[in-house]
Order: C-alpha cells, then structure tokens, then sequence
C-alpha cells in the first residue's frame, strides 16, 4: 500500500494547528469539489485524497495515531498488543521475545504488519475494515421537500441512493458498505453523504416551518378582501380581515415543510402582510385621500 502523506496532501506541515487544517481542507475541497471539475478523474482523485486527510487529521485521536504509525494507524491497537505481549517485529531490530524502543518509518511499519498478518511464522493474514468515503450533496428547498432519488458518483462508481422529504441543511447519512473496500476480505468502510440545502428566494425555513411575505394592496389592507399566496404545494386563498397592518402575520396550519422520516406531518407555514401604497395617483384619487383626511379631522 502506498504511503499518503496528509499533511502534504493539505499543503501543510506536522505542527500545523488544528484551525489550519480546517482552512486548508475548505479551501482544497471547494478547488477539486466533483461539481467543479467533472469528469476529471484526477480532481475526484484528488478530492477523495484531500477528504481522507481531513477525516484523519482533524480527529485529535486519529491525528496521533497517525503521526505514530503513519499509514498503518488504523492497526495502532495490533502493534501494541504485539509489543505488549513481546512478539517480535520491525525488520530485525530485535530478536524474539525483545521489546523495540525506537520508532518505525512508514516502510518499517508495513513490514511489521506484513510479518504479523500476512507471511510471517504461518501467521493467518487478518482482515480489517475499509475506508469509510465522505460526499456533499446539494439540494434546492423543493428537492429537500419531496422524497427522491438521486445517483451520486463516488470513487467512479454510480451509487443510487433515496433522499427522503425533510432533511436538513448540514444533515449527514451514512450508506453502510458504500465506501472503500476492506483488506483481506474484510467489511467495506461506509459512505457518509453531508446535504448542503440552499437558501430559497421566497421561502425561509426554520426546522418544519416556513415563512413568507404576501404584498396586498392599500384598498385590501383597509377594507379588508383576498390574497392569493404561495406554498410549496401550490396557491393558497386567504381572507384578509378590514384594517390589517402591515407586518401582520397569519399563520397556516400544517402547510409548512415535511417533517422528516413522518410521513404525512408538516410544519406550518407564516405568512407576512407588506401593503403596497399606492403611487402616481391620479387627481380624483388624490382628492379623494384629500377628502378621507379631511374626515379624520
């Protein structure tokens, strides 16, 4: 297995700080993101790399275990039962039975588990789990609010998977099996896929509800009347009462957005009155607020 060195993958060095690394894996992920650059495999190639290396060296304890076995840190707890129990290891560093107080190269480790797991003393060769794959999904406010399905591809390979109505923005699922396959016949690692839902011109969601803005005219805000207003599953027809203000809201029940994984439950939708005034008026409509005015007096 060829070693990955992470932190030249981030650009960084080893006694980078961990806000580095968060900066570092933003800025490299947005560069060779999928959506970017498609059909260059070497960008997916690259973007993968630069996932791993996040997924490792922002996790404090993956972090060091990595900077102590390097690519093999994933066998970190192998090695020191082994040392533990004063198996030999390490290319002839030490005889049988003797502990090794140094430190193993990345090379120096793969032979050890080589030795340990794979061809050494009969030993059988043991099977560890794959890599687990992380991927970023996109979805507009009404694709978030319907169950679908959508085919993403991960590692070149097409995964189909069934988006269900009300995932939140920042919400990640995990897709078992769907991520690197293991070694020695061991489990494949998981796909864990994060949904970025983007903001809607008209709607704004909190949790299961939504809210909008409804412009009415002058005349309807005073006399009172009907205003047509948008849902997510079409218009809706409301009674404006006589005398309403603006900024008034009205609130409609379980017209909000779905609530997830409950079939059938919504959230509600609020609904914000703006009165339009009206401008280049006429001289009998503005003799008539002439007259309106008058009788306030």
């Amino acid at each position: 297995m060829e070693f990955v060195d992470y932190y030249q993958v981030l650009g960084l060095d080893k006694n980078t700080s961990d806000e580095a690394i968060k900066k570092a894996y933003r800025k490299l992920a947005r560069k060779y993101h999928p959506d970017l650059n498609p059909n260059d495999k070497e960008a997916n190639k690259k973007f993968q790399q630069i996932n791993e290396a996040n997924e490792v060296l922002s996790d404090p304890e993956k972090r060091t275990k990595y900077d102590q076995y390097g690519k093999d840190w994933k066998h970190s707890e192998q090695f020191e039962q082994a040392r533990r129990q004063g198996q030999p290891f390490g290319g002839g560093r030490g005889g049988s039975g003797t502990e090794f107080s140094g430190s193993f190269e990345p090379d120096g480790f793969s032979e050890f588990f080589s030795s340990m797991f794979g061809h050494g003393g009969g030993r059988s060769r043991q099977s560890f789990r794959g890599q687990d794959y992380e991927a970023e999904l996109k979805l507009s406010l009404r694709e978030a609010a319907q169950t679908h399905q959508q085919t993403l591809k991960v590692n070149d390979k097409n995964v189909r998977i069934t988006i269900p109505a009300g995932v939140e923005n920042g919400q990640r699922i995990r897709l078992k099996g769907h991520g690197a396959p293991g070694t020695n016949s061991g489990p494949a690692g998981d796909l864990y896929i994060g949904f970025t839902v983007l903001p809607d011109p008209q709607f704004r969601r909190d949790g299961a509800d939504l809210y909008t803005t409804s412009e009415i005219d002058l005349y309807t805000a005073v006399l009172g009347g009907e205003a047509m207003v948008d849902s997510l599953n079409g218009k809706v027809k409301l009674k404006v009462a006589p005398g309403t203000q603006p900024g008034t809201n009205v609130r409609l029940k379980g017209k909000g957005f779905p609530v997830y994984k409950k079939e059938g439950q919504n959230g509600d939708l609020f609904v914000t009155y703006k009165v339009n005034l009206p401008v280049n008026l006429s001289e009998k409509e503005k003799q008539a607020f002439t007259e309106l005015a008058q009788l306030k007096k």
